[in-house]
């Protein structure tokens, strides 16, 4: 949970970037924070519920139609996500990553995970992820999203 977050960083006194104390910035990261709850986080699970776990649960595939919806309303969570947050930046906050960088990017791969590549037609995007993980480390990456990778293999 973000509360959860926000109380690690203060109690284990991360680098500044994470949670920034210049105040602007630290506003640009709180601000991500609760947009994306009923944004990207939303938008995100739905589609990852449409597509893979309501499937596994009832065995049944659910209509296209439902499935286009949930990819619709997360296309538009994404074009205001690159439009408002990412901009010409190349972290949320600005020139280092952030906890709304390490946020993002974990809801974003749920539907990733899903086997909708939200990356590839989104350039600014996909070079955003990529200085995220690069930041994380890529191995560290692949470490915390490797079970969710082989969710359909259940």
């Amino acid at each position: 949970s973000i509360a959860i977050l926000l109380y690690l960083v203060q109690k284990f006194k991360t680098p500044d970037h994470w949670y920034p104390s210049d105040l602007q910035k630290r506003a640009r990261v709180d601000e991500y924070l609760s947009w994306q709850h009923a944004n990207i986080r939303a938008k995100g699970s739905k589609l990852f519920l449409t597509k893979v776990l309501l499937p596994l649960l009832t065995g049944q595939p659910l209509p296209p139609e439902k499935l286009e919806f949930a990819t619709e309303e997360l296309n538009v969570a994404l074009k205001q996500f690159e439009e408002k947050f990412l901009q010409d930046k190349p972290f949320i906050a600005g020139s280092e990553i952030s906890l709304a960088d390490l946020v993002a990017l974990v809801e974003l791969m749920q539907p990733v995970c899903a086997g909708y590549n939200l990356f590839e037609e989104r350039p600014k995007l996909m070079e955003w992820r990529r200085r995220v993980e690069e930041a994380v480390g890529k191995q560290l990456f692949q470490e915390a999203h490797e079970e969710i990778m082989n969710i359909k293999n259940l």
